[in-house]
């Protein structure tokens, strides 16, 4: 069964925090073990300097790779984080960021995804994550 943009939309607004919601992400594709999620650029995720925050970017590498899980499973279902890691490549100003979250192994327990943050305005990648995650449902 394919996901649809806004049933992957629906995910995000029914499954997660408000703080999370806050970061304002938006589907912006999702096909097979794939998911794209966009941030917009916000004042309010920036730090000192005008540089948008690592912890926005690991939460929304985070959100994409349950995006990603949900794609490649059918559906959403009960999962949690068990190790993300996170490579910060260069600075975001300005601009929204696109989550690229692909699923690299789907078992019954336990996924696998590896996730690119790109800066839109420049094209450049801004940081990379892998995540494992542990299935509960």
């Amino acid at each position: 069964m394919t996901m649809t943009n806004a049933e992957a939309d629906k995910i995000l607004s029914a499954n997660f925090a408000p703080w999370v919601l806050d970061l304002g992400l938006s589907v912006e594709a999702v096909e097979g073990h794939r998911a794209v999620l966009r941030m917009p650029w916000s004042d309010r995720l920036a730090r000192e300097g005008g540089a948008l925050s690592g912890q926005a970017l690991m939460a929304a590498a985070d959100t994409a790779t349950v995006i990603a899980v949900s794609a490649a499973r059918g559906s959403y279902g009960p999962m949690t984080t068990v190790q993300q890691s996170t490579s910060f490549q260069r600075a975001v100003i300005g601009s929204d960021v696109l989550i690229e979250a692909v699923v690299t192994k789907l078992g019954r327990r336990m996924a696998f995804a590896d996730i690119v943050m790109t800066d839109e305005g420049s094209g450049e990648i801004a940081a990379r994550a892998s995540t494992v995650y542990a299935l509960l449902g």
